[in-house]
């Protein structure tokens, strides 16, 4: 979905954004008392899924770049 709207032209900081969680944010949503354990787990389960997004649309990114004919 991300690639698809960077194909129609979004900016690719803008699509990083979207996708990525900064550790930050992450670590402050695991310090916050009222999450349980089983929420906990599912955040850091989101986080990971969430970098490997990010890496997947980087790869897709460079690759489509790489393959442009420079003008």
């Amino acid at each position: 979905m991300f690639f698809g709207m960077f194909l129609r032209g979004q900016p690719v900081e803008s699509l990083r954004a979207q996708i990525d969680v900064p550790p930050k944010v992450f670590f402050k949503w695991m310090r916050l008392p009222e999450y349980d354990p089983d929420f906990r787990d599912h955040l850091r389960r989101t986080y990971v899924y969430r970098k490997q997004v990010l890496w997947i649309f980087d790869s897709l990114v460079t690759s489509s770049q790489s393959s442009t004919p420079s003008q």
